[in-house]
């Protein structure tokens, strides 16, 4: 929430095509965490028979937390095109470094992620029917032998997160080489006095940066990555919680935990890199603070 607050008051020194990114990406990682983590999964604990445990919306609730998780991931993948557009193709960037074609990519973003997950809406069933009323969550036993539930299945691993993890490091490692290139060239005018060059400065600031985005994605999708591998090797199907003892759902939870952790800290790897991003959050938390002191003071 701070995060969108301080990104839609535009005060960051950002440009408006960049503050549309992170808003986007704030917005959806935030819709992440009401969904994914407080009703899905809080919600699910401690209101286990609540009306949010029925079928059909916890079929409902599956399919926005699909769907937005999606959203978060490839608008960092939207945002990392549009960065690399700026850095390393000064020819596209007035025609595509835009306010206007930033709408558009989240539009299109998340539209295309809302349709993709439709199918999950279908491809589970009540795990019992209580007085008429169907209860939680089961996936269909034909998600694992229907061929059309495989195919789809298949696609879905590989637009999220084979896919954005592939274009992602693909988009740093020419982003990295393009700025040492030019970091190079620059010493090569400057001669030994790089001291003060605060353009290089900016420049190693934005190589920390890409790697932070590279390795954090990885490392918080490889034990998902790894689950999905080896239940398509093995044929072990996917736990509903009924054991919550049993190691492979205790790994299938953490892979899931990983990857909430992922969808939530896009905009602090973007944003409290900034400094004028960090000092807009101490106003924000001394906001309170400055009023009751001006109130003592009149």
């Amino acid at each position: 929430m701070v995060s969108i607050i301080i990104l839609s008051r535009g005060r960051c020194g950002l440009s408006r095509c960049i503050t549309y990114y992170l808003l986007a990406t704030a917005m959806t990682d935030f819709v992440v965490i009401i969904f994914a983590v407080i009703i899905n999964r809080i919600s699910g604990i401690y209101f286990r028979y609540s009306s949010l445990s029925t079928t059909p919306a916890c079929r409902l609730i599956i399919t926005i937390i699909f769907a937005v998780r999606d959203a978060s991931v490839w608008l960092t993948v939207a945002f990392t095109i549009d960065r690399s557009m700026a850095i390393c193709c000064q020819s596209l960037k007035i025609s595509y470094c835009t306010e206007k074609t930033a709408l558009l990519v989240i539009g299109i973003v998340c539209a295309l992620c809302s349709l993709k997950n439709i199918p999950f809406y279908f491809y589970s069933q009540p795990l019992y029917v209580l007085d008429g009323v169907s209860w939680f969550c089961d996936i269909k036993s034909s998600y694992y032998t229907a061929p059309l539930w495989q195919v789809y299945d298949m696609l879905e691993q590989i637009l999220t997160p084979f896919l954005p993890f592939f274009l992602i490091l693909l988009l740093n490692a020419i982003t990295i080489r393009h700025i040492l290139a030019s970091s190079r060239a620059r010493k090569r005018l400057r001669g030994a006095d790089t001291q003060g060059d605060q353009e290089m400065t900016n420049r190693r600031r934005s190589i920390f940066l890409l790697f932070a985005i590279s390795l954090s994605f990885l490392l918080l999708w490889a034990t998902y990555v790894g689950r999905f591998l080896y239940v398509r090797v093995s044929g072990a199907g996917y736990f509903s919680g009924l054991n919550f003892s049993d190691p492979q759902y205790i790994l299938q939870e953490m892979a899931i935990m990983l990857t909430l952790f992922s969808s939530c800290n896009n905009v602090f790897i973007y944003a409290l890199s900034q400094t004028t991003f960090r000092e807009e959050i101490k106003k924000i938390l001394m906001c309170p603070f400055a009023s009751i002191i001006g109130h003592f003071k009149c």
